[in-house]
């Protein structure tokens, strides 16, 4: 995911620089340094001299660097985002079979050092995989590549190719790209996979005291919470309680890995404004959590709105690094609203809130042109695309996964799944493929192989769409799982040291369950 931040001073429309903050990047990387002047002024501006918006830098503040192509003849290709959609898209532009003198240039910007493989976060409560298995880092899946990466953040986004329509299709820079530690990048095609990221600030007391799940970062405080509070209510009889706020896919996953592990020594509660879980859920894959939860005495409070959280009061204990002091000692309330009739208003007490309602887009605000304007978006931030993942009215822009808003065949907007992103990557890949190849785009057509659910360490629900009414559930299900996504990984590499480190584990496991069935055995004989 990679944010951004710009603020404007009115009719100048002058964009204000941010100080120089971290940044790395890939090998084979060469930049145009400036040194810091008083008052010194930068004008973007495309190949045929037109200004892209002024950017004034003041004291102390560095002047933007421009990143330089290794080759100034070949496409230069720049990816935001390297979640499944810019990842993937980048490696599929690196499978394709290439004119010599057409293969682009490809950079990757994304602000974290690692790919996180969303899916299966949920395994990393439950002890089932590694963090280097489902987060490894960029530098090491590209480093047979010749895509660049450059972690950093997006601060502005200055295409240059919304008038220019009719031009030719290689001849001109598609736009500039500004990033917070003052590198810019000049781009010809530019693809956003940005990504979303949790919306906390919906409910008063959520962005405080409530914590998310969707990156590694977050599943680590989850984790590190989590063993705070084993500690410290190990031996007592007081349970840990932890509410879930939200029973889609992932509120219903995080429900059933959590109360897994606290067994008896935890209660959990999961909140949902709906009647029922994962209300747009295959039958078969609700019925099977429904199954799994109701068997892990997980509370399901359904037709409730959260109205506020508040903190209670502090219990002393150790701090833990990288969780606020009032994540780490605080139990807390929340105050739920019926959103149906015939429902009492109710006040729930929690150790640990998990929030996993809402998300928002992370699409970066345009530079001022000679006229305002900028991406067509949708109410949720995302850029409305043509069937080709194009931005309308952009065409050196392509969006997918979070980043666009592309609907199917009936009119639906397209859910903002990893089976969905994986889909567009390759799809965009081809279409970058195509227009930089004067060839015509091909439409995308999202074929949905159906859904899955992970349930615990060793259970999950699968219902493929090939053959209706099935659906696996349990260690079938599960195996089934895992072996779905170790196919989806990115590199054969990282496919082959995953696949060989989780054969291993089963082999540990089915040796040490064998040991404990002849210990029983053995004991009661």
């Amino acid at each position: 995911m990679v944010s951004y931040s710009w603020i404007s001073d009115g009719a100048k429309q002058r964009i204000k620089l941010f100080p120089v903050f971290r940044k790395t990047y890939g090998t084979n990387i060469a930049l145009f340094t400036s040194s810091r002047k008083k008052g010194l002024g930068f004008v973007a501006s495309d190949s045929k001299g037109r200004h892209g918006g002024v950017a004034e830098i003041s004291d102390g503040e560095t002047a933007p660097r421009s990143y330089v192509w290794p080759d100034k003849k070949k496409p230069r290709v720049c990816i935001l985002g390297g979640g499944f959609g810019g990842l993937y898209t980048a490696l599929r532009l690196e499978s394709l079979v290439w004119p010599d003198d057409k293969k682009p240039q490809v950079v990757l910007v994304d602000q974290s050092e690692r790919f996180i493989f969303k899916p299966m976060l949920y395994e990393l409560l439950s002890g089932e995989v590694d963090a280097w298995e489902i987060a490894p880092l960029f530098s090491e899946l590209l480093a047979n590549t010749s895509v660049q990466f450059c972690r950093d953040r997006v601060q502005l986004l200055n295409p240059c190719d919304h008038f220019g329509m009719n031009g030719p299709s290689g001849s001109s820079c598609g736009g500039t790209v500004l990033l917070e530690s003052g590198l810019l990048i000049e781009y010809d095609w530019l693809v956003l996979a940005l990504g979303a990221e949790p919306k906390l600030d919906v409910v008063p007391g959520a962005s405080e005291f409530a914590l998310a799940f969707s990156t590694l970062e977050d599943a680590q405080k989850v984790d590190h919470k989590l063993r705070r509070l084993e500690r410290r209510n190990f031996g007592k009889f007081s349970p840990i309680r932890v509410a879930v706020v939200g029973c889609g896919y992932s509120g219903v996953e995080l429900a059933a890995t959590v109360a897994e592990r606290l067994q008896d020594r935890g209660i959990v509660q999961a909140i949902n404004v709906d009647t029922t879980i994962c209300p747009t859920a295959p039958p078969g894959n609700r019925e099977a959590a429904l199954k799994v939860l109701s068997s892990r005495k997980v509370q399901l409070l359904l037709g409730y709105l959260v109205r506020c959280i508040q903190r209670v009061g502090n219990v002393e204990g150790e701090s833990i690094p990288g969780i606020a002091a009032e994540h780490d000692h605080e139990s807390y309330t929340l105050e739920l609203q019926p959103a149906q009739r015939g429902l009492q208003s109710q006040v729930l007490e929690a150790d640990l809130i998990l929030w996993t309602v809402g998300s928002k887009s992370l699409l970066p605000q345009l530079e001022p042109y000679d006229k305002p304007h900028e991406l067509p978006m949708n109410a949720r931030g995302q850029a409305e695309t043509d069937e080709t993942l194009r931005v309308k009215g952009y065409p050196r822009i392509f969006a997918l996964g979070d980043s666009s808003s592309l609907r199917d065949s009936n009119g639906k907007l397209l859910p903002a799944t990893a089976q969905v992103a994986f889909q567009q990557a390759d799809f965009a890949g081809w279409n970058l493929w195509a227009a930089i190849n004067d060839r015509p785009l091909l439409p995308f057509r999202f074929q949905n192989l159906g859904e899955m659910m992970t349930l615990g360490r060793n259970d999950a629900a699968i219902s493929p769409s090939f053959i209706e009414g099935l659906t696996l559930e349990g260690p079938i299900g599960h195996t089934a799982r895992k072996i779905a996504y170790l196919i989806r990984l990115p590199t054969d590499e990282h496919r082959l040291k995953v696949g060989i480190s989780w054969l291993t584990k089963s082999a540990v496991d089915s040796v040490a369950s064998l040991q404990n069935t002849l210990t029983k055995v053995l004991s009661s004989s």
